[in-house]
């Protein structure tokens, strides 16, 4: 049978793409936390628990514990979890959970927490060294199931397919990205969010904020089937703008609030669900030049990931703004402008709002300010173009040379030097479906 015509008389080509992936379960919203033993009771009786030194001295971390063992739950913790999650901790828990046999592994806390559940489970399922996995879609298929329990409202690593952690034999951080890595279940509580220091919370939420814009923002690639076998992150399309545009609005309507009040929950709320939406959308969209460029510059300077994509974010946005006109024009009126500006008016809004919100919560306007040294920019843009999963994410093509125009202009603190850059517009139609798996 011939499939239908792709066009319709009189109107152009039929152009939606779609691609979602996620958990099979997400449950959201205050209270939920307590759902934890009925949800990995579900998946088996002997559970790994993975978190960081902080949370497991805490009474909240107890309760889960306890939770977990009335559902019949036998439970084993690991409470030694680094930031930036050392790649050595994967073969130090994996060992560990290996005398178990763990039936499923549940991550509480940060994205670190999380990214090395799903680290853990790769490797004691398929075996080897977690170099064996990094880049794309190298997961050779199904891992033992991962519960994901959040207490940042940042890293939307809940519901996304990817785990980085930090090798010393690479000078920037590396990933493992794969369908597979998805967690089984996300639980996301947001009062276990109350409290959260202003510093975290800032820098978490320009994480949010920052996969949001990226993903509806991204390169925009052809309509053909492998692009959804073939990559794990395929670039904006129509399920994950969705999402993406939920992250922008009701991060940026927050995320000040949230910052200067701790116990506020209604903003905790908010902020938890733009983190989560910003992981759907950046799960199967993907990031872009604002990531690729964190990575060395977080390398060098030592500073959180969020404070990092915070600070270069208004200069990615920049750079791509003459081919994401409409994009960043939607991302102005999400954030509340007027729609009786025009579209070129709201796109420089877009970003004159970020980054007025990101200042507002202590996030540096500049990659001096955040210590990267003045002689290393061109280093950095070499290292940010290794990164090729992000760079080819990217809407406007990326070289070294336009790297380091966006590096040197974040480094100033000059956004104006990036609105007379010569680099080619367009919006990158993308044939080679296999071209930027990269390392990271």
């Amino acid at each position: 049978m011939v499939p239908p015509s792709r066009t319709t008389q009189g109107s152009p080509p039929v152009s939606m793409l779609g691609v979602l992936r996620g958990p099979r379960q997400v449950l959201f919203g205050a209270g939920q936390r307590r759902a934890l033993g009925t949800m990995t009771a579900g998946l088996g009786r002997r559970a790994l628990v993975c978190t960081d030194a902080r949370f497991g001295a805490t009474p909240e971390f107890a309760e889960l514990v306890q939770v977990l063992e009335e559902a019949g739950v036998g439970v084993t913790t690991y409470t030694e979890v680094l930031p930036d999650v050392p790649v050595h901790q994967v073969a130090q828990c994996a060992e560990l959970a290996a005398g178990i046999g763990p039936d499923v592994i549940v991550g509480m806390g940060g994205g670190s927490c999380l990214d090395l559940a799903k680290a853990v489970a790769v490797v004691l399922t398929h075996g080897g060294d977690p170099a064996d996995y990094y880049g794309e879609l190298r997961v050779p298929g199904p891992v033992v199931p991962v519960v994901a329990l959040p207490t940042t409202a940042g890293t939307g690593s809940e519901v996304t397919p990817v785990a980085v952690l930090t090798d010393p034999e690479r000078v920037s951080k590396v990933g493992i990205s794969s369908p597979h890595l998805i967690p089984h279940t996300a639980i996301c509580d947001p009062e276990l969010t109350v409290g959260c220091p202003p510093g975290l919370t800032a820098a978490a939420g320009a994480d949010a904020l920052c996969h949001a814009i990226e993903a509806f923002t991204a390169v925009r690639r052809p309509v053909v089937a492998e692009v959804g076998t073939e990559r794990v992150f395929v670039g904006k399309n129509e399920l994950t703008d969705v999402f993406a545009l939920l992250g922008v609005r009701v991060i940026t309507a927050h995320l000040q609030r949230a910052w200067s009040t701790p116990d506020d929950l209604v903003a905790r709320e908010a902020m938890m669900l733009g983190a989560t939406a910003g992981g759907f959308a950046l799960g199967s969209a993907g990031t872009a030049v604002a990531h690729a460029i964190q990575y060395p510059v977080g390398a060098l300077t030592h500073t959180a990931h969020g404070l990092g994509v915070g600070a270069l974010l208004p200069y990615a946005m920049e750079f791509n703004r003459p081919a994401r006109i409409p994009e960043l024009a939607a991302i102005a009126l999400a954030m509340g402008a007027s729609p009786d500006a025009s579209a070129e008016d709201l796109a420089t809004e877009a970003i004159d709002r970020v980054a007025a919100l990101l200042d507002a919560v202590g996030i540096p306007s500049s990659l001096a300010d955040l210590g990267l040294p003045a002689d290393q920019l061109r280093w950095t843009a070499e290292q940010a173009m290794g990164a090729q999963r992000l760079v080819a994410n990217n809407p406007r093509p990326l070289d070294v040379d336009t790297v380091e125009q966006i590096v040197r202009a974040a480094y100033a603190g000059d956004r104006a030097a990036l609105r007379d850059s010569s680099a080619t517009v367009h919006d990158l139609d993308e044939p080679d479906l296999t071209a930027a798996g990269g390392a990271r």
